[in-house]
């Protein structure tokens, strides 16, 4: 437990958090949110969740929740109150904008009943749930925290889900006008930082808090003898990528892979696992299906409390996205979880994320997009054993320094700057 962090007047904070991502759900927007959440109460804080019925990846509402107007739930001590929003899948970017500003609207609405909090936290991907934040910072006169996750809408135009537009350039007047009103943001990557610093924030306000890695979930293990047996991986070299399968990842690179090293000498050696729903999921079911590639297991998502059990199976994680700039300035959540793991990783990601696994030695940087650099990564990785035990020692070490509960800590005393 922390030590408590009391807000201006000597009392412990009662701390507003706006997502539209939490548990159930087992994305890194959620997974951070919720065990940030779980810090400041054991450290003595109220905590008030607004988010809405569990349902991404795939736009359906999770079984035992129902998307209604209000719903009360307590999870592990915070106050997790549920509002509607027009759900679907992450499928279209109309619809996708109506998700996100229906959640705005009826989180402003629930924020008005929540009492005394002294400040409230909005937190991206989109910027939307920021703009409900500061609304109810004006309304509530209370501070107001902007978590940046990613730098949104710059993100929709880089996956190609959009082009610049009148509309896009609209989005980025009201991004900047959230930049300059946040009391303080939090930024999850120091290229996020630079960024922002460039385009003339204030970098006083700007605090860097990296993902990190619930170290009670994810450690060490053997595999999981059970889905071994289930999967037939028996005697294979599994290298697996676990995550969202959508327009950002181009796990189209994976399928290249699998399809390419099969005729290489001990390529049936190799197997494959692409755990995770998306919106390329099922295309990607289907390339692989027309290309015969039975080295590739595909798994639907699976409960927050079974990921370190199907982590366990994998000799190396494969983590990708697409080759962009824009995604030299974000470092994908899963790579501390393989910290975590002890799971040496392929890193098919350039900039501040490939810094951090060349800089603390967990694995192998490979191209974006480039399937031949990452076999040659897979087939070092296996033959390389005294290698691969130095990258798995690596993880550990590395892992440490980004345990959850300790950055945890170092946003909760940013919250009580403001």
């Amino acid at each position: 437990m922390g030590v408590a962090v009391f807000n201006s007047n000597g009392h412990e904070m009662h701390i507003l958090f706006l997502t539209d991502n939490f548990p159930p759900e087992v994305n890194a927007p959620a997974s951070r949110t919720f065990e940030h959440c779980r810090e400041w109460v054991k450290a003595g804080h109220q905590v008030t969740v607004i988010t809405c019925a569990p349902n991404f990846p795939k736009g359906r509402v999770f079984e035992g929740y129902q998307n209604r107007l209000w719903q009360s739930e307590e999870m592990a001590g915070i106050r997790v109150i549920r509002v509607w929003s027009y759900i679907t899948a992450n499928e279209g970017f109309v619809r996708r904008i109506l998700d996100y500003q229906s959640f705005m609207l009826t989180s402003t609405l629930a924020s008005l009943f929540v009492r005394h909090p002294d400040n409230v936290i909005g937190t991206s991907p989109q910027f939307f749930t920021a703009c409900a934040a500061y609304a109810v910072s004006r309304m509530k006169r209370i501070p107001f925290v902007f978590e940046l996750r990613d730098l949104w809408p710059e993100s929709i135009k880089a996956v190609g889900a959009m082009k610049d537009s009148a509309a896009i350039r609209l989005l980025e007047r009201v991004e900047m006008f959230l930049y300059r009103k946040a009391s303080q943001i939090v930024s999850v990557t120091h290229s996020f930082k630079k960024t922002l610093i460039a385009r003339g924030v204030n970098s006083d306000k700007i605090t860097v808090i990296t993902n990190g890695v619930d170290m009670s979930r994810f450690k060490a293990m053997p595999k999981d003898a059970e889905l071994v047996a289930q999967l037939g991986l028996e005697g294979k070299f599994v290298a697996g990528y676990v995550g969202t399968h959508g327009l950002a990842h181009h796990l189209e690179t994976l399928l290249d892979a699998a399809e390419k090293i099969r005729i290489l000498p001990d390529g049936v050696a190799f197997q494959f696992i692409l755990l995770g729903d998306g919106a390329r999921k099922q295309a990607l079911k289907e390339e692989a299906a027309r290309r015969g590639l039975d080295n590739i297991i595909f798994i639907d998502s699976v409960p927050k409390d079974q990921v370190a059990r199907y982590w366990s199976l994998l000799d190396v994680s494969i983590i990708h996205l697409k080759k962009t700039d824009l995604f030299t300035t974000v470092i994908p959540s899963k790579l501390f979880e393989c910290m975590g793991m002890s799971l040496p990783v392929l890193h098919g990601v350039a900039g501040e994320s490939a810094d951090i696994v060349r800089n603390e030695g967990v694995g192998i940087v490979f191209e974006p997009e480039n399937a031949t650099q990452l076999i040659a990564g897979l087939m070092q990785m296996r033959c390389d054993r005294p290698a691969y035990e130095q990258y798995q020692k690596n993880c550990l070490a590395a892992a440490k320094k980004y345990d959850r509960s300790a950055l945890a800590q170092r946003m909760l005393g940013v919250i009580n700057v403001v």
